[in-house]
């Protein structure tokens, strides 16, 4: 076994004496460990760092990729949630394939252990790491835009009992906005994906808001947010094309809920 506690002290440099391959199919299968050291600050760091740095070459990543995508099924929660943040990276670097994408869309919206931080399993945050690679996948010309705010805000609006925290509707949000910054998305697709939640918010009863309803309007005022003040993508600050549009509809979804504030 590698020590991969002096990994990251050294940098993460890749160690010697063992094949690439079966130093990348340790850290992966670290990546189901219930113990979030091993999982989050050695696997999940190497792993993300030698995706960063160009080590693994394009067939290992689209294997590491396939991998990952299967774990969308996997029964521990944490091996679940921690592969989209590889999925992200991969991607990220420059590497994708068009069928890992309905498997994340199922997840994403199925995923019912929401929360952000677990006493022992240390982070999970199911929905802020969805979030990560909803947003470059939003942000990548091969994916349709319109389909990733459709499934952010399916994610939101599905039924739950857990009110989000760990600020798992920020990262959202930013997503969301940054899919906004697509030159390709026309006007009517840029509002439409709000009607869900329009529909949503219309429907209070006397008892008040679901927590999903309550979680869908704390991340659209984040969207409002970053619409209004331009979105950082790639270190820039990026102006959403149909701003006055998307915030007017925003407005709108946000009055019905607070007509106080607005």
């Amino acid at each position: 076994m590698t020590d991969w506690a002096r990994v990251r002290t050294e940098g993460f440099a890749v160690p010697d004496g063992r094949p690439l391959s079966d130093l990348v199919a340790e850290l992966s299968s670290m990546l189901r460990s219930p113990d979030p050291v091993v999982r989050d600050q050695q696997a999940y760091s190497t792993l993300a760092t030698w995706i960063g740095n160009g080590v693994l070459g394009a067939g290992q990543l689209r294997e590491l990729g396939d991998e990952m995508v299967a774990r969308f099924g996997d029964p521990e929660v944490q091996a679940r949630t921690f592969a989209p943040l590889i999925l992200d990276a991969i991607v990220s670097a420059g590497t994708f394939e068009p069928a890992w994408v309905p498997p994340f869309e199922r997840w994403y919206v199925d995923e019912e252990d929401l929360r952000g931080h677990d006493p022992k399993l240390g982070w999970l945050h199911a929905v802020a790491h969805g979030a990560d690679l909803l947003g470059t996948l939003g942000l990548a010309s091969a994916v349709e835009p319109m389909e990733m705010l459709r499934l952010g805000i399916g994610r939101l609006l599905t039924p739950t009992e857990y009110v989000l925290r760990e600020l798992e509707d920020d990262r959202l949000g930013f997503a969301l906005a940054a899919t906004l910054t697509r030159a390709d998305l026309a006007e009517a697709d840029a509002t439409g994906w709000l009607d869900p939640a329009a529909r949503a918010v219309a429907q209070r009863t006397p008892e008040g808001f679901p927590p999903e309803v309550t979680n869908t309007l704390r991340t659209l005022r984040v969207v409002y947010v970053l619409v209004d003040h331009g979105v950082r993508v790639d270190q820039k600050t990026v102006q959403v094309p149909h701003r006055r549009a998307v915030k007017a509809k925003l407005v709108e979804v946000l009055r019905v809920a607070t007509p106080h504030f607005l």
